[in-house]
C-alpha cells in the first residue's frame, strides 16, 4: 500500500491509558504516535522486526518536539496521523498529530534515525526502503 504520505492510525483510549481523572497520561501519547509510524511502515511492507534481525538496523526516535494542546480521556476515539515531512540519508522527520474528531490534540515534530541494530550507530536508510517512502 505504498503512497501514503499521511498515515492514519484509530485508537481508542482505555482506562490503562488514563491517570486517577480520566486523562490520557502524558506519556502514552508517545506510544500512540509510535504505533501509528509502525503501522505506516508496515503499511508499505516494512517490516521492523525483519530490518532489525537480517537487515541489522532500527528505526529509533532521535528527537520530539511535542505540544499538548488538549487532553483525551477514557473511552474516546482519536486518530493518529503520520506525515512524512523530509527523509534524509540517515533520519526521517515526521509531523504527527492526534485528533478526536475534527480538534487537534497533539501536534509533535518527531525526528527518527536508521541505526546499526548492534553498534547503535547512524547508517545510511536502506536505498529500496528509502525509494519507497520517496515515492511518496
Amino acid at each position: 500500500m505504498a503512497g501514503i504520505k499521511t498515515f492514519s492510525f484509530p485508537i481508542r483510549i482505555y482506562f490503562e491509558d488514563t491517570d486517577s481523572g480520566g486523562v490520557v497520561y502524558h506519556s502514552n501519547y508517545l506510544k500512540f504516535m509510535e504505533r501509528a509510524r509502525t503501522e505506516w511502515l508496515r503499511s508499505m511492507g516494512i517490516d521492523q522486526r525483519h530490518l532489525k534481525h537480517h537487515a541489522h538496523i532500527m528505526f529509533v526516535v532521535h528527537r520530539i518536539d511535542i505540544q499538548y494542546k488538549f487532553p483525551a480521556h477514557f473511552n474516546e476515539d482519536l486518530v493518529v496521523k503520520c506525515e512524512l515531512i523530509d527523509i534524509g540519508s540517515s533520519k526521517i522527520e515526521f509531523r504527527q498529530m492526534i485528533y478526536r474528531d475534527n480538534e487537534l490534540l497533539i501536534d509533535a515534530s518527531v525526528n527518527v534515525a536508521c541505526i546499526d541494530s548492534e553498534k547503535f550507530k547512524p547508517v545510511r536508510i536502506p536505498s529500496p526502503i528509502k525509494k519507497t517512502m520517496e515515492s511518496l
